[in-house]
């Protein structure tokens, strides 16, 4: 819990916040885990602790809608000031876990966006490499003959730094050939967890909470990697597989990775639209506006870890855009 002086100290931020709110801006804020305690080889996710101060922050000096709302009155122009939604991609068991009953606390609502193929044991292709990486005892990861080169893995920095510089490089592969170099680094491996994504049913229990639900493809691919015909069918069979799960029509679309023109390209948004959904977001840092395409709305990632930095991450964040 902040203390109560310490969130006297926020408090000209959030004046500050209210008079930039007022130009009817909506901050979308990206949240992928909220880990159980701080760890090495995931330096950019927040843990429950973070998470907390930081729902405790929004919940005090913002107006945290639900997308849906937000959306809506945007259009309308009866966005409040200070406006925020909260959202999460790929669907990770944490989110059931730790994030929700966090978000239940402060009576915050927030969207998941969920990669139907990843749901019941399922994995992500980065996390078996940082899972992978995690586990190898050796001094070294030779993958010369993956053609990757050789990653030193001595210490805690050295293999997270490793697992980041293989997800970069493999990352916009062809699906089959990135498939490939997956295999071979989680063959140096043992002990692969399967428990981290959601099951089935948590995902059902998260949405029976009030939470919002929405699409992020079956298998998320780099969909500019993609055929049109694949592509449409990652979008589509995702939507139908979620709403047939959960008895409830999908509004909300996130695109993989989410990078404009490098992730997804503009045919993609017209079939998104053409799948049903009525409104998309990306990865492209910034707020939206009415002026915004609802189709390609800007998030951003929020990873400051003390509460004034943050606080003012978002006013700056409100005030460039």
């Amino acid at each position: 819990m902040i203390e109560t002086f310490l969130l006297s100290l926020l408090q000209p931020f959030a004046t500050l916040a209210s008079g930039i709110g007022n130009q009817k801006k909506l901050l979308i804020m990206i949240y992928h885990r909220v880990l159980d305690e701080p760890d090495f080889m995931r330096p950019g996710e927040v843990d429950k602790a973070a998470f907390t101060w930081q729902m405790q922050l929004l919940a005090k000096h913002f107006n945290v809608l639900p997308l849906a709302e937000a959306l809506e009155r945007m259009q309308n122009n009866t966005l409040p000031p200070r406006a925020v939604c909260i959202t999460f991609d790929d669907g990770y068991a944490d989110n059931y876990t730790n994030a929700l009953p966090i978000l239940q606390r402060f009576d915050l609502k927030a969207t998941f966006f969920i990669a139907s193929g990843f749901l019941d044991g399922g994995r992500m292709w980065n996390d078996t490499v940082i899972e992978a990486v995690r586990n190898i005892t050796t001094a070294s990861l030779d993958l010369n003959k993956a053609g990757l080169g050789v990653f030193e893995t001595s210490t805690h920095s050295q293999k997270c730094q490793s697992a980041q510089e293989i997800i970069k490089k493999i990352k916009h592969l062809d699906l089959s050939e990135r498939t490939r170099y997956v295999e071979v680094i989680a063959a140096k491996s043992q002990d692969l967890p399967n428990d981290l994504m959601l099951t089935s049913e948590q995902l059902k229990e998260l949405h029976q909470s009030g939470m919002e639900i929405g699409g992020h493809t079956v298998n998320h691919p780099i969909l500019a990697k993609l055929d049109e015909t694949t592509s449409k069918r990652e979008i589509k069979e995702n939507k139908i597989f979620l709403e047939e799960l959960l008895g409830v029509t999908l509004q909300f679309f996130a695109y993989p990775n989410g990078k404009p023109e490098i992730d997804y390209l503009r045919q993609h948004a017209e079939w998104v639209k053409q799948a049903g959904f009525s409104a998309a977001v990306s990865t492209q840092w910034g707020v939206a506006t009415k002026d915004s395409s609802l189709m390609e709305l800007p998030r951003f990632t929020p990873w400051d870890g003390e509460p004034l930095k943050f606080m003012l991450r978002i006013i700056m964040l409100s005030a460039k855009f």
